[in-house]
């Protein structure tokens, strides 16, 4: 028997609604002792799935007028009996009903622990349950088509037919070894050895997918580099339309590494401001513009910032320290302060860095010139695939981890067949894989483990 939580699952604060949900045999009970519906029906004799109009009392203050609804056993969310109290949204009235809630019995939800209890009852798998945080925190189209796959069982059905194939040859090789003393052959090694490369290949590219769902899930990261004063801080402001850097003339405003996250287009985008390149003595600026270095490395795509008002050579000496930090990367170059100058230095400005492979953009920042072009390149260069409904992306470091370990074992398999180990070595690291699959999906798990991922949910979900 579970006993019953509550919590309130809509955001804090106040609105026009909030939701308190409460799940554990005999939630409708203690509802029922604290609602009074308008039919004057008691909720215990009504139906799964119904809404009910009433009020909640205290037995001597009139709370709330409220909408109840049943949720009965499997039927439900958590797979046991389930009620969600929808009230106003007044932040004394849900902390009231709560308070009237716990005196009555219940106990306050922890973190996922509505999740957790689904995992439990069987509803879905841990990859599905994980899918319903990232489902939450969805903040893009490409972000919410790939978290509703996973929480429909697209990574787990992938998951389980990998495993189910492994089992069925393990079976046959543990079925050798109790003939042992018989040399017979049950598993086919050529069969063995076609499934166990199938299954290699499988793993390698759901790991692989994992930089494409980190981009989807964490934004691509964008660096905002260039001089000192060059605008880097005015166009961060400009692309995420608010005050979010410190704007002003003096040189090294920017210290350190500022980040936001923006939706273009339909793909989430996460802008990182760097330091203003420079040579300097400053200690702190220094550390700064050495952060600046790593977010390059560490960014898929780059935005230059070019003051035009800059002279062409202290541009260039820029330039011979930055270009080699560009290899492989894709470079906006963007010339500010484009409002300000003739179009005869314009031209001059389009020969600058022949060496670099990159797209130029006149702009202007302050002003906001050719901004919509400026994004469109952006989404350009991020290049996203369509995700189709039935795509497996792998977004989660836990699996990603998980498929590595998969991955090493499937190859020790390969490699015990290319030189013909005995059955029991084979078994064992057939077994180990299997093991390693499981893990993602919540076949094998810990208490431990189930503590730490549910511990990231909110609390009421």
């Amino acid at each position: 028997m579970s006993e019953v939580i509550c919590a309130i699952s809509t955001p804090p604060g106040m609105g026009a609604i909030a939701v308190i949900r409460l799940s554990g045999e005999g939630s409708v009970a203690l509802v029922d002792a604290i609602f009074h519906a308008a039919s004057g029906k008691k909720l215990e004799s009504e139906a799964s799935h119904t809404v009910h109009f009433g009020r909640i009392s205290d037995g001597k203050e009139l709370l709330d007028e409220v909408l109840v609804t049943l949720f009965l056993d499997s039927r439900s969310f958590t797979g046991e009996e389930s009620v969600e109290i929808s009230c106003h949204g007044s932040v004394y009235i849900q902390q009231r009903i709560m308070e009237l809630l716990i005196s009555r019995g219940a106990r306050m939800a922890t973190a996922g622990e509505f999740t957790r209890r689904a995992f439990r009852n069987g509803r879905f798998d841990l990859s599905q349950a994980e899918a319903v945080a990232d489902l939450i925190a969805s903040s893009s189209r490409a972000s919410h088509r790939v978290a509703m796959n996973q929480m429909r069982g697209g990574f787990a059905r992938k998951l389980a037919e990998l495993r189910d194939r492994l089992l069925q040859f393990v079976s046959l090789i543990e079925l050798e070894l109790d003939f042992s003393e018989e040399d017979v052959e049950f598993a086919n090694r050529e069969q063995l050895s076609v499934l166990t490369d199938t299954i290699e290949q499988e793993i390698s590219r759901l790991a692989g997918s994992f930089r494409l769902g980190n981009a989807i899930k964490s934004g691509i990261p964008v660096a905002i580099i260039g001089e000192t004063n060059a605008g880097k801080s005015t166009l961060l402001n400009l692309l995420l339309n608010e005050e979010r850097a410190i704007v002003s003339d003096i040189h090294g405003t920017t210290r350190d590494v500022i980040e936001d996250l923006v939706n273009i287009g339909g793909v989430t985008f996460r802008f990182i401001d760097t330091a203003g390149i420079r040579h300097t003595t400053d200690t702190i600026e220094a550390m700064g513009i050495d952060r600046t270095y790593r977010k390059i490395e560490q960014a898929s795509v780059i935005l230059w910032v070019v003051d035009l008002l800059t002279p062409q050579e202290q541009l260039e000496s820029m330039a011979a320290t930055l270009l080699p930090r560009l290899t492989g990367k894709k470079v906006i170059l963007l010339f500010n302060k484009s409002d300000l100058v003739s179009d005869s230095e314009r031209s001059a400005a389009l020969n600058l860095f022949p060496q670099l492979d990159a797209n130029r953009l006149f702009i202007s920042a302050k002003k906001g010139e050719n901004t919509e072009q400026l994004q469109q390149l952006l989404v350009e260069a991020a290049a996203m695939p369509e995700i189709a409904e039935e795509d497996v992306i792998v977004t989660n470091l836990r699996h990603l981890e998980a498929l590595n370990r998969a991955h090493d074992s499937i190859l020790r398999v390969q490699e015990g067949l290319a030189i013909g180990i005995t059955s029991d070595f084979l078994s064992q690291d057939i077994r180990e894989c299997m093991f390693h699959l499981g893990e993602i999906t919540g076949q094998i798990s810990t208490d431990e483990i189930l503590g730490n991922i549910f511990s990231r949910f909110c609390i009421g979900k």
